[in-house]
């Protein structure tokens, strides 16, 4: 049955009131959120559904924005945690107390749209192969460009919006998608205890890929649902620690989902991604390029428990790497950091170059 099909039935089921309609916990995780948080909030509530609870979890901040809010919005349940440990933690924590069946994040810097809700409920409840899905997110102060729609996975690890300022009107069509967006997805409960809910270890950056992954890994799919619309305050930083925190969150995810005759087969492509990454660094982020070297010493300095979380990683597999593998791209889209000459031939050298590699590697792996 198309994803269409599915959309259609199991939306007109789910806006007919009934007592077996499932219910949904709402997480927002908030740190220093000032009036964003304000604005997400207020989304929710003037979009509000019967039979939903809204969870914002506050992750120790410090400029008043959890107290506004709880002035503000009574009914939004408000948990402190006394340390910011990140936001797949926040999550985590949020996900403990939830009490609905399904399981819906957002970002605190995202304006939901009215009737974003019940088509990411539909898709999860009318096929269990669904594991997670994902919102059409398109740029708060440009909402006919998209930001993202679903986004896709390089077959280095690197991730990537899918449709990054193209037109609000592209992407129509619901579709599988590499790996959802953090920003806006919705996922079952059950499932998200059965994969052990968000890494906690990431911090910051990519745990919405490793959580997609590992649904992959176990036999679920991920899908971007175009009928759930939702505005993202999303702007290109880069931050003190940001190139540290993607690329060690990189390996971890390559080093705790893919087999190990995987990651030799794909040695070319992933020597040619840290070309690349490197590149970058000394070109837009030459002050702080020893992030770089960080993120190496963190994965030497913490293997034992890189291994012990490959392990759990790999207790959930039902499909292969080549299937995991023929669902990233080898275009590596540089133009996402900035147009210029230089990212454009980039572009254009390295997509052949690693699609050679990734040919290579499902070569070998079907061997």
């Amino acid at each position: 049955m198309s994803i269409s099909r599915i959309l259609d039935e199991a939306a007109d089921r789910l806006t007919t009131p009934s007592s077996q309609r499932p219910r949904a916990s709402i997480i927002i995780v908030n740190y220093n959120g000032g009036d964003l948080i304000i604005d997400c909030l207020r989304s929710l509530m003037d979009c509000r559904q019967p039979d939903c609870e809204y969870i914002l979890v506050d992750n120790a901040s410090f400029d008043g924005s959890v107290d506004c809010a709880i002035g503000m919005f009574p009914a939004v349940k408000v948990i402190r945690s006394a340390a910011n440990a990140g936001f797949g933690a926040g999550n985590n924590l949020g996900a403990r107390m939830a009490c609905g069946d399904y399981l819906v994040f957002l970002n605190p810097d995202t304006v939901v749209e009215a009737g974003w809700l019940t088509p990411l409920l539909a898709v999860l409840a009318s096929d269990p192969q669904v594991g997670l899905a994902t919102s059409k997110i398109l740029l708060c102060d440009d909402p006919k460009q998209i930001n993202t729609c679903g986004n896709d996975i390089h077959i280095s690890g690197l991730t990537l919006c899918r449709g990054l300022g193209e037109p609000q009107s592209n992407y129509a069509q619901p579709s599988e998608v590499g790996a959802v967006s953090g920003a806006a997805f919705a996922i079952r409960r059950s499932l998200f205890e059965q994969l052990g809910g968000f890494d906690s270890v990431f911090f910051l950056y990519m745990e919405d890929t490793d959580l997609s992954w590992r649904a992959w890994l176990a036999g679920y799919r991920c899908v971007y649902v175009p009928e759930s619309i939702v505005r993202h305050h999303y702007k290109l930083r880069f931050g003190a620690r940001k190139v540290y925190y993607q690329e060690r969150n990189r390996y971890l995810l390559l080093l705790k989902t893919l087999r190990w005759r995987t990651l030799l087969a794909l040695l070319p492509a992933l020597l040619l991604a840290e070309a690349v990454t490197w590149g970058f660094v000394l070109l837009r982020d030459r002050p702080r390029w020893r992030n770089k070297l960080a993120a190496y010493a963190w994965i030497l300095a913490n293997w034992r428990s890189v291994m012990d979380r490959r392990q759990a990683t790999q207790a959930l597999r039902r499909v292969s790497d080549a299937e995991l593998l023929s669902r990233t791209t080898t275009d590596l889209n540089v133009e996402q950091t900035g147009r210029s000459s230089v990212t454009t031939t980039a572009r254009k050298v390295f997509r052949p170059l690693f699609d050679i590699s990734r040919r290579l590697a499902l070569a070998l792996l079907h061997r």
